[in-house]
């Protein structure tokens, strides 16, 4: 066994059988989270050079490690995992040397990275809002709805 996902606030433990396992809602993962907001393929874990990596799929609702959203993540024992809004801490005994932390994408906005934050900001500043501006109604949509659009999407 090379580790095992420990579901927090209880459950039975996910032993961590193969080198590359991919969870998801898709009976044909590895590790099945029959949950909805869990797409088809959501993540992958593999254990590389003695250590677990995870790796979002493109999925409709991410993957967290330690509360910060990632779309690929070395882990550490102890770390806390979350997929869609299921939580889990891994647990291992990693072999060999540390993997070189990587740069949270998610850490710094588009604009911020490509210097365009404070023009951006400036500009706002600078145009006042048309008299006639109403605020923007936020829509939330049925479980039927949201389901349909998993469809849609290829996430079944």
């Amino acid at each position: 066994m090379l580790g095992e996902l420990i579901p927090v606030g209880g459950g039975d433990s996910i032993p961590l059988l193969e080198p590359r396992l991919m969870i998801g809602r898709r009976s044909s993962c590895e590790i099945v989270l029959a949950y909805p907001n869990v797409s088809s393929q959501h993540c992958e874990l593999t254990y590389i050079d003695g250590y677990w990596q995870i790796r979002d799929m493109g999925s409709r609702n991410g993957i967290k490690v330690n509360g910060e959203r990632h779309d690929q993540k070395w882990l550490h024992p102890g770390d806390g995992i979350s997929i869609a809004k299921h939580h889990f801490e891994i647990s291992y005994e990693p072999v060999g040397t540390a993997p070189p932390e990587e740069e949270n994408p998610f850490e710094m906005g588009l604009l911020e990275k490509a210097g365009l934050q404070k023009q951006e900001a400036e500009r706002r500043r600078a145009t006042p809002p048309p008299a006639s501006a109403k605020p923007v109604k936020k829509q939330s949509f049925s479980a039927e709805e949201d389901e349909a659009m998993d469809w849609l999407m290829g996430e079944d």
